[in-house]
């Protein structure tokens, strides 16, 4: 399985605790394809909203394709993720749980296939987050001691 990221959306793994992950397809048009080939998009603000069974991808910001035409595509329009119905269902029952949320995670090419990472996630509070940076300081300072030790 060989899966190249195009675009990564760092921000949810600091703002949220991650529970489960999903893949689906996205429903693009052509000038949106040639973009996302060439890493021109951004998730930072993006979220998926659920509309009758459907799964959404809002406010994701795939840039205007530069040799698009007329036809070129809306830059933040609301895209359709395509799931399965019993992944969808699994993941309206986990949403249903106080604080959860749906959050994209990544955009890669899969196979020729451009497809969405998805989490469901907590919002993480501030102490959360500080804890989350003192470790992995910590982890960080141990590295380089061990590092330090061999060289």
């Amino acid at each position: 399985m060989s899966k190249r990221d195009l675009v990564n959306n760092r921000r949810a793994f600091h703002d949220y605790e991650i529970v489960q992950k999903f893949e689906a397809g996205i429903a693009l048009v052509g000038t949106e394809v040639k973009s996302l080939r060439d890493h021109h998009a951004n998730l930072s603000d993006a979220y998926v909203s659920i509309k009758k069974d459907e799964l959404w991808l809002n406010n994701a910001s795939i840039s205007l394709y530069s040799h698009g035409n007329v036809h070129n595509h809306e830059e933040k329009r609301s895209r359709k993720l395509l799931m399965h119905r019993h992944e969808i269902e699994k993941i309206k029952r986990l949403i249903q749980e106080k604080g959860m949320t749906i959050i994209p995670l990544s955009i890669y090419l899969k196979k020729n296939h451009i497809k969405v990472e998805i989490g469901v996630g907590k919002g993480k509070k501030l102490y959360d987050k500080r804890e989350a940076l003192k470790a992995k300081e910590h982890k960080r300072a141990v590295q380089r001691a061990i590092k330090g030790d061999s060289a």
